[in-house]
């Protein structure tokens, strides 16, 4: 890919309530690219699946006619492409720690982040308003017939349908306060989760962080009162420039203060992730699994099989000592054996199908 045409604005189909859009907004925005949001409406959400042939938001339109989807499939293509001011470590172990935290932070937090914005009555009402306003402005109905069937629509999907009962939303909404807690332990001493410089890391959280749990009303005011320094750095990432942390030194070390992240990925996350990978390929519409004792049931995912597969190729791409430090630092034999399991070539983000991203107006 040759640099855009700084003549033409790369146009961002998305929305601005949206978890990915924002997400990729804050890239951009961190390396300098001069960017247009472009709100779609359902005509033309349609019309940008016809053109890709993934349903999904964002989708990034380049000046020069082409078309690229999947928030983190852009960031490491452009990555290589544009390759300063960098955003990825240049030292491979924690390039790969910055991956797995991406990840995390992309993949985990979409359950609590969909939990807060439709379980509580404020967030409800103001997001249906939204959406009944922006996506749906072309739909042919009263307002209030468009913002209650957005609303249960979502409830339907991301509540009911992504495993949320009785049993599971205490664990579900206590998950957000915890992460916050982590993050809080990670910013008390340097700008960004790694270090002087973010990475890919710090955009995996962003997303949530700041398109949903930042600007939403629960969701915001448990931030402010809590995680001071969260806030701070949802606010620093959005208002990144280049010039900000250029000259600032590479990231070539894993830092204290993620063993709270590193705690619940290694104990929830990875081992959902291969219980959803076993299901696949089982064949199986829905996985069961546990988190701190509570069992879930939620629809299989051959994207998240994908996430899996592409962190275990990744890991066995690093030299044998860069593997170990990894383990090291995981600190979780039966995590690191998982890592360890043949993995596909699945090096890259890639969307899966239509049939599987169509349902997630992200």
């Amino acid at each position: 890919m040759n640099a855009p045409d700084q003549r033409g604005l790369l146009r961002v189909h998305g929305l601005d309530l949206s978890y990915f859009t924002g997400k990729l907004e804050g890239y951009l925005r961190a390396k300098g690219l001069a960017y247009e949001l472009v709100e779609m409406g359902t005509r033309a959400f349609r019309r940008c699946a016809r053109i890709t042939g993934v349903a999904q938001m964002p989708q990034l339109e380049l000046p020069d006619g082409r078309w690229l989807t999947d928030s983190t499939a852009i960031i490491e293509q452009f990555e290589r492409e544009f390759s300063e001011p960098a955003i990825y470590p240049s030292d491979p172990v924690l390039c790969f720690i910055a991956d797995l935290l991406e990840d995390f932070g992309d993949e985990w937090l979409w359950r609590p982040a969909m939990y807060y914005r439709w379980a509580f009555a404020e967030d409800a009402r103001q997001l249906s308003e939204g959406l009944a306003r922006g996506l749906l402005r072309d739909v042919p109905l009263p307002l209030v017939l468009r913002r209650g069937w957005i609303k249960r629509r979502q409830r339907r999907l991301f509540l009911k349908g992504d495993g949320i009962t009785r049993h599971t939303a205490p664990l579900v909404e206590a998950l957000y306060p915890q992460i916050l807690a982590a993050l809080q332990s990670a910013l008390a001493d340097r700008p960004f989760l790694l270090g002087l410089r973010p990475s890919q890391a710090d955009m995996g959280f962003f997303g949530s962080m700041f398109r949903h749990f930042y600007s939403d009303p629960t969701g915001a005011r448990i931030m402010r009162e809590r995680a001071p320094q969260v806030c701070a750095w949802v606010e620093r990432l959005w208002h990144l420039t280049p010039e900000q942390f250029t000259d600032q030194p590479a990231l070539t070390r894993i830092p204290e203060g993620l063993e709270s992240l590193r705690e619940t990925l290694c104990r929830d996350y990875l081992p959902y992730l291969q219980a959803n990978e076993q299901a696949v390929e089982r064949g199986e519409k829905h996985v069961h699994w546990q988190a701190q004792g509570v069992g879930f049931t939620t629809p299989s995912s051959p994207y998240q099989r994908h996430c899996w597969q592409r962190l275990r190729a990744r890991f066995q791409a690093l030299q044998p000592p860069q593997q170990q430090q990894v383990c090291a630092w995981l600190d979780d034999p039966a995590v690191s054996a998982m890592l360890q399991r043949a993995a596909p070539d699945a090096c890259s983000k890639a969307p899966i199908s239509r049939k599987v991203l169509d349902q997630r107006w992200r």
